[in-house]
Parts: C-alpha cells; structure tokens; sequence
C-alpha cells in the first residue's frame, strides 16, 4: 500500500492535503492509503489550546487544524501522528493512549501500536530530556512554565511497554531521531546541509538515547523521524540475534518541516497483508502490553525505575503470551476495530476575545474512559485528577505545605547520560527560541497559514552498515558530572509562592517568574557550558 510520510506539519494540513491532491492531478498518482506525521502536528482547537503551546507569542497560530476539528472539512486520507515537542499538549494529554482528535485524524498517545491493512504500525511521541525521563505523567493543565515544556518529554514507562513487545514492528515513528543513526546514511551530506550538527555527531550525541534503545530492540522495518527539519535516509542492519538467522534491516528516514522548496513528504510502498481489515484496529499484543502494566502507572514527579532483573523486583518480565493474546481477542470478540467514536470537547475558535482569554482545564475525554473500560485499564487522567483531589482533602489537616510540593521534589540520575547535545555552541537557523517568560505569555491574534507550500519528492537509502558496538546506548548509563550540577541548581532556584494547582503535580523549575521580561539569563556556576541552545526550542 502507499504511505505518505511527512515531517513536521507545525499546523499546515491543508497544505499537507493539497500536495498530495497535486500529486494526483499532475502525475497521475492516487491518494495514498494513509498518511503518517511525525510530530508537532499541532492539533490547535481555539485560543486556549494555544496557551498550552511551547512557543514564545509571535509563533501562536491557530492552523488549520480547528475546521478539521469543527468538521468544515474532513481529512482526505486517515491520518495518524504522534506528538512533539510543540503541541497543544491539554488536548493530546486527554487521550494518553490515543484516540481521534478529528474524524479520520489519529492520535497515537504517549505510546501505542495499531494495525492498518495488516501493516503494524507503532510510535513513541514527544523529545528525550534525561531529567524528566524518569518521572511520571504528573503534569496537568492549567501548565506553568515549566510543565507546559515537561508535559511533552518522553517518559521511561513507555519505553518500557514497547520493550515488552516480541511480535515484529513494520513502522515505527519518533519525533526526535534515535542517536547514532547519523553512521548509517550519507552523513557527509547531512553535515553539508546542516554544518550546526557537527559536533553532536562527532560526538555521537546528537538524538535520543531512549530512542536509539528502541530502534535496537524492535528493529522495525521502516523508522519515520521529524524535529530536525532536514531530509535524511538511512539504512541499518542490526546484528543477527541468533546463529543462522537473517539479520534485520531498518530503513530510516527524516523529513522536513511543511514549508515551500523543503523535502517534508515522502511516499512510500508497504507490503501489506490485502486479505487483513482496511479499518484501523488496535493492536492485541499493544492491548495484553497495556493490561499487563497497568499496575505499574505513576503519576507523581517522583524519579522512579522500571522493574528489571536486579534483585530488587520480584516481577521484571511484563512481555505477553500468546493465552494473553488470545484472551484479549475473546474479551473483544475478535473485534479490535477502533471505534469511530470521536466526539469535540472544546468550542473550536470563533474570533470571540473572552475565549481567547479562556483559561485550559483538565479535561477527561470520553474516549479515553471508553477505551479503558473496554481493556480494564487505568485512565491516567482521572487518576491525576483523584491525586489532586485527595491532596485538596488533607491539606486542611496537613500544616507543612512542604508535603504537598514533596511529590515533585525527589530526583534522582537519569537512566541515560545526560542531554550533551544541549552543551553544543552551534546554532540552528530553524530553531523557536523559548524565553523563559514566553510561554506564558497572552497568545498574539491567531492567524491561518497563508503560504503556498510545495513538495519535492525523492530518496535514496544508503550502504547498509553494521552497528558497532561502541555506539550501543545502555539503559544503565548514569548522569555526569555536568547533569548532577544542572539538578542541583534547579532545586536551589525553585520559584516559591505558586498557587495550589501549580504545586500539585510538578517538579519546580529555575526558569524565572511570571511577569519579568528581558533577555534569558544563566543562573548556572558554569555559564559557558550551558549558554547554548535547548534541545525543546527546535521546532
């Protein structure tokens, strides 16, 4: 089947929609089967949506997004994302395991696995930051600046659930690249089109380690990355895991962000299964995953370790079995068509000044009570939502409001070396700079995407290369000297005084307080080091 693969979308889905529509007029080419996106596809519904968006003011523009939303036009082709690192985070965040955002546009989740014409197709949403890896999903709208940037960092939970899977992967999709894929494609070109990238991949630093981790363990048959805003392939054979076996190949591939004369589409033929379901279906094994590891949800800002074979935890292995399999299919009939059950939880943006002025909530979506109803799972909000509830309970009787900021305060290393590619003092063009203030920020009047977009398509995959093992990530890795120091600053600097809704559910930060403005200032002993760029202000 035909897959249209895109990078970041940043909002322009008419613009998505249209070149492949050109496509079929000036070429002959009939509409894909499905189109992939790759994060910060920016599922904008109206004003507050954009406040929870992690860009400075200037860049808060509604999209088209919301008459996708209001149902004014509906997507051609059935669309399936993950998120990024800028998103209306409120409303990805109330469908965790995914869901519809609009008819015919699929959310992923924090993590997920679906089906499509038989091809199994999995994705991991957000960017790696080591000091959130290890927390929970505690962050909850109305965000401050601090958590409207956290909400969207990959967790290790999730990792985790993907690593319990055994059934082979036929697309997987990240936002940020996995580390190390750069030695496996034309790396000199990519360094002659983006020379900033030099020294993280010199260094081997440049990407997410969580990824990377994945990429090793699925080894899917095609990897779909976006965030770095330049069209790159990539072609790894992974070692062979056993004697006589066939060593699996990954072909990996990146694109550009939608804009005019960038390489941000890519069509691609799957093999697939022409006898499986033309719906999308949930995955059995995803499911049996979900149900299996549902004991291990956490929603504190608490770093916490996944359960593995250290002597410390008496179950380490959540990996299904075929029975487990078997019995999800029976408990749903062997009937796992996604429900087309999407309904609107938001007024989508009318022009009206008091709804720009709406303040974010945290919302329970019924599709998500739906889903974990059905599966006998957890919804992650609700019990956010609980936590917040009980905490609300006691406090009268609590008189150290210590306790309260307690669940957000511990920290601990990461399970991987800290983010060097933030240390670079190289600059990207294509970067959003995010003020420390800027996120907070009264969103500027939203304005529909005007430019005329274009796409060029063409790959070329290149050598196959063996992994070496020195570039093998271990989940063991512990933070350096450097993240020890940046984890001790940040806790001499929380702010203070915040509200009772801020100091529920999230680990204080050292940006500066609401209200100041002027350039950003290190507030770092080793401000040299730190003077380069965050890895969040890529688009």
């Amino acid at each position: 089947m035909k897959v249209a693969v895109t990078g970041c979308c940043h909002g322009a889905l008419d613009k998505m929609y249209a070149t492949l529509e050109l496509l079929e007029q000036r070429h002959g080419q009939p509409l894909p089967d499905l189109l992939l996106c790759a994060g910060d596809f920016q599922a904008v519904r109206n004003a507050a949506d954009l406040r929870c968006m992690a860009v400075p003011a200037k860049y808060r523009q509604l999209g088209g997004f919301a008459k996708y939303y209001s149902g004014e036009k509906k997507a051609p082709v059935l669309t399936i994302f993950i998120g990024g690192n800028h998103e209306a985070s409120n409303h990805l965040q109330e469908l965790p395991y995914g869901g519809w955002v609009a008819p015919n546009i699929y959310y992923l989740g924090y993590a997920g696995v679906v089906k499509y014409n038989g091809v199994r197709i999995g994705g991991l949403s957000g960017i790696f930051k080591s000091h959130d890896y290890r927390k929970g999903h505690f962050e909850c709208p109305p965000y401050n600046q601090q958590t409207v940037r956290s909400v969207y960092h990959v967790r290790n939970i999730e990792v985790f659930k993907l690593k319990q899977l055994k059934q082979p992967i036929d697309i997987f999709m990240s936002h940020d690249w996995p580390r190390s894929i750069y030695h496996y494609g034309n790396k000199n070109l990519l360094l002659k089109k983006k020379s900033f990238f030099r020294q993280e991949v010199e260094s081997n630093t440049l990407g997410s380690p969580a990824a990377s981790e994945l990429l090793e363990y699925l080894k899917p048959t095609y990897w779909f990355s976006a965030h770095l805003h330049v069209k790159f392939a990539a072609l790894m054979q992974h070692q062979a895991n056993g004697s006589g076996q066939h060593p699996k190949t990954t072909k990996f591939l990146a694109l550009d962000k939608c804009l005019p004369h960038r390489d941000f589409m890519q069509i691609v033929e799957i093999p697939h299964d022409p006898n499986a379901s033309n719906h999308l279906e949930y995955d059995p094994e995803w499911i049996a995953v979900l149900k299996a590891t549902n004991s291990l949800i956490n929603v504190s800002a608490n770093s916490w370790n996944m359960p593995e074979n250290n002597g410390l935890h008496a179950k380490w292995d959540y990996s299904v079995s075929e029975e487990d399999i078997k019995e999800v299919l029976e408990e749903a009939n062997h009937d796992l068509q996604v429900p087309h059950n999407f309904s609107a939880t938001v007024a989508c943006y009318d022009g009206n000044m008091s709804q720009q002025n709406t303040e974010p909530i945290h919302r329970i979506n019924p599709q998500t009570t739906e889903f974990c109803a059905r599966f006998g799972l957890t919804d992650i909000n609700d019990k956010i939502q609980q936590l917040k509830e009980d905490i609300l309970e006691h406090k009268d009787n609590d008189d150290d409001e210590e306790d309260v900021d307690s669940i957000g305060s511990t920290e601990e290393p990461s399970d991987y070396s800290t983010d060097t590619s933030a240390l670079s003092s190289s600059v990207n063009p294509d970067e959003i700079i995010l003020d420390e203030d800027s996120a907070d920020e009264d969103p500027e009047t939203p304005l529909d995407p005007s430019h005329e977009y274009s796409s060029s398509i063409s790959a070329a995959f290149s050598d196959v290369r063996i992994l070496p093992d020195s570039m093998t990530v271990s989940p063991n890795d512990t933070a350096d000297s450097v993240d020890a120091e940046l984890e001790k600053s940040n806790e001499k600097n929380q702010l203070e005084e915040q509200s009772l809704s801020e100091n529920l559910l999230k680990r204080i930060s050292g940006e500066k307080e609401e209200g100041k403005s002027g350039p950003k200032r290190i507030k770092r002993r080793n401000q040299a080091i730190y003077a380069s760029k965050d890895e969040d202000e890529v688009e």
